[in-house]
């Protein structure tokens, strides 16, 4: 596998209540695309783009519900994807919140997808696309994740008053094409890409609301090429049920061991490396809230009791964990990694 996309969790809008409203099986649908059930608590925990893709799919398959992935974004809006959709949202008009939105979708929310904005056929009239495309290789989901990406589109047209699109293209034309069409206010047609079609007078529209003129660059989603730190967001993903190994890291990634290994130590890192920092980043986090018990730390963390938390916890940073936490609440804690050659006490196997 070369590159690699990976995207926030709270990109898939409320896929569980409305699989849950609806009456399917939300435990179903997490375990057909093999993620965590704890990741609906974790809304900016990165997750595979292809991941997402494959539960949105599974969601709308357990409802047979085509239409699912829009009402989802739409329902959720551009607000649904924090930091990132609030940036779009306070841009000073349309035509400045779609360029912060091209521009700072793959470093801020969802890498291996590309947006671009430009002028279309339109007769006399001077027409604009505004488009979404998934560059990842993933097997399924593509459509879904088009449909996706349209409502919060149309939330941002709508959010700076312009009306709907005049029409939508997608490179498959959708089954449920009016119920579609009875959602985004326009006639869905084939196409070379998905696509928004609007007219150009739109983009002059200013905020009716705030306005935000600093559109500061923040980078924040893993670089398709970085390979480590895609597998650091996966040993989070997997620590959610307390499972960070090797075997589920080279599974999510379609790799053996030996590859994944290999790939990492031509980075100049090693799985357990990245394990140790990922498990020593999130106690020191819980220890430094103070309101976590130690033994429920532990247990999060993956170890079978505090004891032996606290003899890995030790070997890291030289304190036990109520001492290093007593010191982080006064303002004295030390937060140095374990030297790069000491072992990690791996949690349960």
């Amino acid at each position: 596998m070369g590159a690699v996309g990976f995207t926030k969790a709270r990109s898939m809008g409320p896929v569980a209540e409305a699989v849950e409203r609806a009456g399917g099986s939300v435990a179903r649908v997490f375990r057909k695309a093999e993620l965590p059930l704890r990741l609906i608590e974790a809304p900016e925990q990165f997750i595979l783009l292809r991941d997402q893709l494959a539960l949105v799919e599974h969601a709308a398959r357990e409802l047979d519900d085509e239409t699912l992935p829009l009402r989802l974004s739409t329902q959720a809006g551009m607000e649904g994807l924090g930091v990132f959709g609030g940036r779009v949202r306070t841009a000073p008009t349309l035509e400045d919140a779609i360029e912060r939105c091209n521009f700072g979708i793959r470093s801020m929310l969802q890498s291996m997808t590309h947006m671009s904005l430009a002028e279309t056929e339109g007769g006399a009239r001077r027409l604009m696309a505004w488009t979404y495309e998934i560059l990842d290789d993933a097997p399924i989901g593509r459509r879904k994740n088009e449909l996706l990406a349209f409502g919060y589109m149309l939330s941002a047209l709508k959010h700076f008053a312009a009306g709907p699109p005049l029409r939508a293209t997608l490179p498959q034309k959708p089954p449920a094409r009016a119920a579609l069409e009875d959602i985004l206010g326009c006639e869905v047609a084939a196409g070379e890409k998905a696509a928004l079609i609007f007219p150009a007078d739109f983009l002059r529209n200013a905020n009716p609301a705030c306005v935000d003129p600093i559109d500061a660059r923040i980078d924040d989603v893993p670089a398709p090429t970085d390979f480590s730190a895609g597998v650091e967001r996966l040993v989070e993903l997997a620590l959610l049920e307390r499972h960070p190994t090797i075997d589920y890291i080279r599974r999510r990634l379609g790799l053996s061991p030996r590859s994944l290994q290999r790939r990492l130590a031509e980075a100049g890192e090693s799985f357990e490396a990245i394990r140790r920092r990922v498990v020593l980043a999130k106690a020191q986090a819980q220890l430094s809230g103070g309101a976590t018990p130690i033994t429920q730390i532990a247990y999060e963390l993956g170890y079978s009791d505090a004891a032996h938390f606290s003899r890995a916890f030790v070997g890291w940073t030289g304190q036990t964990p109520r001492a290093w936490q007593r010191a982080a609440l006064s303002g004295q804690e030390k937060r140095a990694l374990p030297p790069s050659g000491q072992s990690f006490t791996s949690p349960m196997p």
